[in-house]
């Protein structure tokens, strides 16, 4: 809301019935192309599931 509002000036309705989509492609349009993020790789997933477990004794 920050950004479609505050930044690019969109007024509620038209920042509402944008899709994700259209607002991601307004932000790039004001700010440029970001950098996709690396994805994890299989050891990184491998670690996190190692360091917390699926399972009774999570907290949620």
């Amino acid at each position: 809301m920050e950004a479609g509002l505050g930044i690019l000036r969109l007024r509620p309705g038209d920042f509402w019935a944008m899709t994700p989509r259209e607002l991601d492609a307004a932000l790039r349009g004001a700010f440029g192309t970001r950098k996709a993020a690396t994805p994890p790789t299989r050891g990184d997933l491998a670690e996190l599931m190692k360091r917390y477990p699926d399972g009774a004794q999570h907290a949620g």
